[in-house]
């Protein structure tokens, strides 16, 4: 194993992979650097983005759920509850903004095959769907649990060509599907990329999808100077691996005046496998090839997890969330699964909007952060998926 120097944010990050894979990481590097200065590769991106995706995707007012929250608070408080639209994203998701650019990097590379994981699936989708576009083989890992619980999703991604392999051992969820990913790119570098699906793993995956879901919040920065005239008080986004949250934040973070918000996913409670949230309950390790905050056992294994929500039951969180943390630029805050259900339903029926359960955490809390502010005041929750997902499994709880 050779650890790298490069791709720390403080102490967090880094590669920490075989030779082997190392040399295949390097050359992902290399390219990426010169593509991200490459006025034609940015020109088709920004192309993709509009005609293909449909951005600019709208910061939307949430008037009902507003006044909703102003009348459960009391006079003068319940501040605007403004929505970043990622769930009108082509394929349903804030995924496809990094599989675009990853599926263009592919190309570059002359790589014909695609490796990638998924939970929730909507990454999944997402990367079929960049492959179909650029006629690129699809290789999409997930555990069982989620090909279950996902079967929309696993349905999608079949038609738009994808070989999904169903990941049997551990828990069989988004751990085992990254494990299963790492091996089958292994055997096949030459030919193949591992697209990894948010911003977790070895260097340059954090800064690189980082970097493509970097326009939800120069957009939203834009859109809530033009709507309210200034920026926000908060900014809340669901946190599994982090791509959805970092995306926004970004813009954000020299931003001193805004508050930024992640929320975890408590689960079932505060017991070590009843929850999925590492920035609350971890402590730092290496694991899948790279240094962060990770949820462990006393002896220094990685611990089961569960989340209601299948796109945020992974046991670690991208490096620069860590960094974020450890500098107290980013407030991490918890959601439980009751508490994400009572949002789910909250949004539906306020606003005609139905969230993904990922999502749905963002929504819990900031609801909760809206009725204790000004209602003179602003927040942004990032809607990063739509809940079309997750019927199956919301009517199997609450029938």
């Amino acid at each position: 194993m050779r650890k790298t120097q490069k791709g720390y944010f403080g102490e967090f990050g880094g590669s920490f992979m075989n030779n082997e894979i190392q040399r295949e990481l390097d050359k992902i590097e290399v390219a990426y650097r010169k593509l991200a200065k490459d006025k034609a590769f940015i020109s088709e991106l920004r192309q993709l983005q509009r005609d293909f995706q449909g951005r600019p995707t709208p910061l939307y007012y949430c008037k009902n759920l507003t006044k909703k929250m102003r009348a459960e608070s009391g006079k003068d408080f319940g501040a605007k509850i403004y929505l970043k639209r990622e769930d009108l994203n082509h394929t349903g998701a804030h995924k496809i903004n990094h599989c675009m650019g990853e599926a263009l990097l592919a190309r570059y590379l002359g790589k014909r095959k695609i490796i990638a994981e998924t939970g929730a699936g909507q990454h999944g989708l997402a990367i079929a769907t960049a492959c179909a576009y650029f006629g690129l083989e699809c290789e999409v890992h997930m555990g069982e649990v989620d090909v279950i619980k996902q079967s929309i999703n696993v349905e999608k991604m079949k038609l738009l060509g994808a070989n999904v392999i169903t990941v049997m051992n551990g828990q069989r969820t988004l751990k085992e599907a990254v494990d299963s990913a790492f091996v089958a790119y292994e055997q096949d570098l030459e030919n193949s990329i591992y697209c990894i699906g948010s911003v977790v793993g070895p260097h340059p995956f954090p800064t690189m999808v980082r970097d493509f879901q970097s326009i939800i919040g120069k957009e939203a920065k834009r859109q809530i100077k033009r709507q309210d005239k200034k920026l926000p008080f908060a900014i809340v986004a669901c946190v599994g691996g982090g791509s959805n949250a970092i995306g926004i934040f970004h813009d954000f973070i020299e931003e001193e005046n805004v508050f930024l918000y992640g929320v975890e996913p408590l689960g079932r409670g505060e017991k070590l496998g009843d929850h999925a949230a590492t920035m609350t309950y971890g402590k730092k390790g290496i694991f899948h090839g790279y240094s962060s905050t990770f949820l462990q056992n006393d002896d220094g294994t990685i611990a089961d997890v569960h989340s209601i929500s299948s796109g945020l039951d992974y046991p670690g969180i991208g490096p620069e969330h860590s960094y974020l943390n450890s500098i107290g630029r980013v407030k991490y805050v918890t959601c439980s699964d009751q508490d994400a259900m009572n949002a789910f339903y909250l949004l539906s029926r306020t606003e005609g909007i139905i969230p993904a359960l990922e999502s749905s955490h963002a929504i819990a809390f900031g609801c909760k952060l809206a009725r204790t502010l000004p209602s003179s005041e602003s927040i942004i929750i990032n809607l990063s998926g739509r809940g079309d997902k997750d019927i199956a499994t919301v009517t199997r709880l609450n029938p």
